[in-house]
């Protein structure tokens, strides 16, 4: 998973203001207590960023693999 694609699954999950608010105030056990934004930035991939969220928040099995990327032919942001 790219960061783009990282933050694009988190807009899309969250919506963009939720998604903010949880990068910035979302503490992770499963990352060394540290919240999203602290894990990106001292190099943890997005994608175990990503899983750590979605465990953290219950996001359905469902909803956590393949997402952040773009349908064939859709428009970008």
């Amino acid at each position: 998973m790219k960061l783009s694609e990282f933050h694009l699954a988190m807009d899309e999950e969250f919506g963009a203001g939720y998604a903010g608010v949880l990068m910035q105030d979302l503490t992770l056990e499963a990352l060394g207590g540290r919240t999203p934004r602290e894990a990106l930035s001292s190099g943890v991939a997005p994608r175990d960023v990503w899983l750590a969220i979605c465990e953290a928040t219950d996001v359905p099995q469902a909803r956590r693999h393949g997402v952040g990327q773009r349908q064939p032919g859709s428009a970008s942001r």
